[in-house]
């Protein structure tokens, strides 16, 4: 007779740490819960499409708005261009008291240089206000930008001197000096709010934006086993 073959005992120090893991509950897997859960949930941070329209609407119309301030600023900081009138006989005609000044370049670089500090400014603003960014506060901010710099031309326009040079010249008399109209000769300068807001929110975005969470290393199938 030969002996009844019997299981080896089952060994008694069982590793509480495996090389070879059972994959995550499902639960955990969907991100339902645990770790897995938080990685799964990185890429659902933010608003959503619909509310960052919205504040992209809204920074948009702001920096509109606050192109006013930048058209009072421009008419009481750009230099006069002095103009002088004469008449021959019932004809008046206007000419330039310093036909070598530079006040003409002197107003579009008032312009340029108040538009690129506005800018700035709204970038700042904009980005301590929602550093997370996102396409459309971006475009808000450089659309606004636009709509302000053209608000603040035609503001500054209005509300300068007047635009019939001689009905002035008539009106202040043969050989009196008086102020041209204000006037935007480089057209090129109602993108620099845009341009200069763009720049500095992508810079700032870059160095002191959100970071995405790096994912927690877990145990892998090829984890090697404890020590």
């Amino acid at each position: 007779m030969t002996a009844p073959l019997t299981p080896p005992p089952p060994p008694h120090d069982q590793p509480s740490h495996q090389a070879w893991q059972a994959p995550p509950p499902v639960g955990e897997a969907a991100g339902e819960s645990g770790e897995y859960g938080q990685y799964a949930a990185y890429g659902q941070d933010g608003p959503g499409m619909k509310t960052e329209l919205r504040e992209g609407a809204v920074i948009a119309v702001a920096v509109a708005v606050s192109g006013v301030l930048l058209g009072l600023l421009w008419l009481w900081l750009a230099p006069h261009v002095p103009l002088v009138g004469d008449q021959s006989g019932k004809s008046w005609a206007v000419y330039l008291k310093d036909s070598e000044g530079e006040q003409a370049a002197g107003v579009d670089g008032t312009f340029t240089l108040l538009a690129l500090a506005f800018g700035v400014l709204s970038a700042v603003v904009v980005f301590l206000w929602r550093r997370r960014g996102g396409v459309p506060l971006v475009v808000g901010l450089g659309v606004g930008g636009l709509l302000a710099s053209v608000l603040a031309w035609r503001l500054g326009v209005w509300l300068g001197p007047e635009q019939d040079v001689i009905a002035h010249a008539e009106a202040v008399g043969k050989g009196v000096t008086f102020s041209a109209p204000l006037k935007l000769g480089a057209r090129g300068a109602l993108l620099a709010w845009s341009l200069s807001a763009l720049v500095v929110h992508l810079g700032l975005t870059a160095l002191f934006g959100p970071r995405d969470p790096e994912p927690p290393y877990e145990d892998g199938p090829y984890a090697a086993p404890p020590a």
